[in-house]
């Protein structure tokens, strides 16, 4: 008999681990990744670093990021949406555990009865009733537990559960990606802030050189030195740089709103001190292999947990195709006396079993099945363009920064060279040797060519929070997580 066991066993048991296995295993695509990035550049291989924000000296720009981290709404919406996919996982994962419910239940009945006499003379009361009435107590307790669970024989509970998990990677990955967003536009905004203050103190400065300038024509007009349309294009000239002030002011201050939206809370409550972009540092930084990129993304680790999440609920749409087993269970008491309910002659037990096998559903099963392999392979298109897209954002802010460094170099120079010439021009109107269409060139040459300073370094500096962002912001893969 025990020979007769283990080889029944024997050819059972593979039955049972074939069974429990449908649908494909998950295996991630497989793509072609760069040995190296084509992009210009000369920095060492640095990855960014939790914080990277720091790195560009602001401490305004510090507490801005670490208040939007708390109360960005983008930010708060995708820790709730992370929330709701963790308690999801643990309605998944209930199927995988025996359902027990227990019962109670008291039932009292009185009824009454009537009693004949032993004669007819006795048999009227002296109320004159007919016989003898009594009543009859009854009393019935029972307590139960049920038990009941599915054998999960095809895998279909355990893919929902995995596909409830990796949705739930999905949602702590996409919190991270908004997070980043965020911090990425405190930081653009905050720059773009600081440009519109540059411009405005350049403004004002030629402004006073303007006025300046128009003050000692007019001077020199009273004494006939020039002539009318000399102070009337310097006058034109003020009223024109007078002008591009309030745009500015304008420009400014919707910068400094858009901070209050970033950081969660009303503009009213925000107060923006600003400075300059001189006070920026421009940290150097650059990504190593693109390999080690695809473990820095959590966007590309979001499109992932989505595909393993996707490949599940394939396996789950197949094995609905099979049997489903279940086995119930009950074991309880009943007694007519409560101090009795426990007793061991009261005791019920039961036991079955149930075997479900879908034969015709219309083609339910089928069109989910197929809906759900569409969805499979739409997941690996988008995994794939997560991959490239990561490769492109990296390339593309390397780029920038690159060009962006060298624009910035060289029309520091052209702001040098438009300053001396200004200076020279200066001299020799005051020397007699050129007229004042000389200085006002000079000047229109300057301010132009400080204001593309400005619109270089603000574009150095962007192109730096997208090379952050685009390298993860030193967020890494936690390694439970490598797959």
């Amino acid at each position: 008999m025990v020979q007769r066991l283990r080889l029944a066993a024997a050819l059972v048991s593979p039955l049972i681990l074939a069974g429990c296995v449908v649908g494909p295993s998950f295996r991630a695509p497989k793509l072609a990744v760069p040995t190296g990035f084509v992009s210009p550049g000369t920095a060492a291989p640095a990855w960014p670093k939790p914080g990277w924000w720091r790195h560009f000296g602001s401490p305004e720009l510090d507490t801005l990021v670490e208040a939007a981290k708390l109360h960005n709404f983008s930010v708060v919406e995708a820790i709730d949406q992370l929330e709701a996919a963790n308690a999801q996982v643990e309605i998944s994962g209930a199927p995988l555990l025996p359902a027990i419910t227990g019962t109670g239940t008291g039932h009292f009945q009185q009824a009454g009865a009537s009693a004949a006499g032993a004669s007819s003379s006795s048999s009227f009361s002296k109320f004159g009733g007919v016989g003898s009435s009594k009543n009859i107590d009854s009393h019935n307790y029972a307590a139960n537990f049920q038990a009941s669970y599915e054998l999960d024989f095809w895998g279909k509970n355990y893919d929902a559960l995995r596909t409830a998990q990796e949705n739930a990677a999905a949602a702590q990955f996409n919190a991270a990606t908004v997070a980043l967003t965020e911090e990425a536009a405190v930081a653009t905004t905050y720059f773009q802030t600081l440009t519109y203050e540059d411009e405005l103190v350049i403004a004002h400065r030629n402004l006073d050189a303007a006025q300046g300038l128009l003050d000692q024509l007019n001077a020199e007009f009273k004494a006939g030195v020039v002539d009318q349309p000399t102070v009337a294009q310097q006058a034109a000239l003020v009223a024109s740089e007078r002008a591009t002030i309030p745009n500015l002011v304008s420009e400014l201050r919707q910068q400094a709103l858009g901070l209050g939206i970033l950081t969660g809370q009303a503009p009213e409550f925000l107060r923006v001190h600003g400075g300059s972009l001189n006070d920026i540092h421009v940290p150097r930084l650059r990504p190593g292999v693109p390999a080690q990129l695809l473990t820095r993304r959590p966007d590309v680790a979001e499109a992932e947990a989505t595909l393993i999440g996707a490949n599940a609920t394939v396996r789950g749409a197949i094995a609905s195709f099979f049997p489903s087993i279940s086995l119930t269970g009950s074991a309880g008491w009943q007694s007519n006396a409560l101090n009795m309910l426990f007793a061991p002659g009261s005791m019920l037990l039961s036991a079955a079993s149930s075997l479900s096998q879908p034969i015709f559903e219309g083609g339910a099963l089928t069109g989910t099945l197929n809906v759900d392999r569409a969805t499979y392979r739409e997941d690996v298109a988008k995994y794939e363009q997560s991959v490239a897209q990561a490769f492109t954002d990296v390339e593309t802010a390397m780029t920038a920064l690159h060009y962006a460094t060298r624009q910035e170099h060289l029309q520091r120079i052209a702001v040098q060279r438009a300053q001396a010439a200004l200076d020279g021009a200066r001299g020799q109107l005051q020397a007699g040797v050129v007229d004042v269409s000389t200085v006002l060139n000079a000047e229109q040459t300057l301010l132009s060519d400080e204001n593309t300073l400005e619109q270089a370094r603000l574009t150095r500096l962007d192109a730096a929070v997208n090379l952050y962002k685009a390298m993860g912001g030193g967020w890494v893969l936690p390694k439970h997580e490598v797959r």
